[in-house]
């Protein structure tokens, strides 16, 4: 039996936006309604509707200009077949591997820098669970995700936390079953072993490089999926 994947808001909102292009059969570069008007007519607060448009323009199927409005893309992309799904999240989630780089790359050298000895502990005991779980064949997705929030914590600069916050609902689509399978991202498990080491260390240069390592994984798997 499969399993009934929970969606959030913005999904089913996103869905509701691309069902609204093909029914009123726009084509790309229409207008689409503005904020407002679409968030009254699906019934969702100002803040899901806009994390929706940013998933759309994200898989390239509106575009936002600001001061302008809202306009389709690419009406192409609504051929309904697995393969087209799979493609479009597929560049999704590349994008916002893009920002986790970025973002998590400045974390990474902070955190060596700054952790603390009682934090250096806290890290160890997440890493000696995630090593438990994987050996017991366990799901690990939710450890990984606190180990990468507590590296994100270590770093002390509330801006950057913050930056990352604002993307959370789209961040933890590399954890929850990204394209259908859980475990995709479980070779990248080494990783996060040698990316403490570097943090006790307190070597920021190579903490960088094994986070690198990482995204560098993660963009190879997800390249891979067909």
């Amino acid at each position: 039996m499969k399993k009934i994947q929970k969606m959030h808001v913005h999904e089913l909102v996103s869905q509701e936006i691309q069902n609204y292009i093909q029914e009123s059969k726009l084509r790309a570069g229409d207008k689409l309604p503005s904020v407002e008007e679409l968030a009254r007519m699906f019934g969702v607060g100002r803040s899901s509707l806009r994390e929706a448009l940013r998933y759309l323009e994200a898989i390239e199927i509106v575009r936002v200009e600001n001061g302008k409005g809202i306009f389709v893309r690419d009406v192409d992309i609504f051929r309904f077949s697995g393969k087209i799904k799979v493609e479009n999240e597929k560049r999704f989630l590349l994008c916002i591997l893009d920002v986790r780089r970025a973002l998590e790359g400045k974390a990474i050298e902070l955190a060596a820098k700054r952790i603390t000895p009682a934090q250096l502990e806290e890290l160890a005991t997440c890493v000696k669970e995630y090593r438990k779980m994987k050996e017991s064949g366990l799901d690990t997705s939710e450890i990984d995700l606190a180990f990468h929030r507590q590296i994100i914590k270590v770093a002390s600069n509330p801006i950057l936390e913050g930056m990352i916050e604002s993307i959370a609902d789209l961040y933890k689509k590399f954890f929850q079953e990204p394209l259908g399978n859980k475990h995709l991202f479980d070779a990248t498990y080494p990783f996060h072993l040698t990316m403490f080491d570097a943090i006790a260390a307190n070597d920021p240069d190579k903490a960088l490089v094994e986070l690198n390592k990482h995204m560098d994984c993660l963009e190879e798997l997800i390249k891979s999926v067909l």
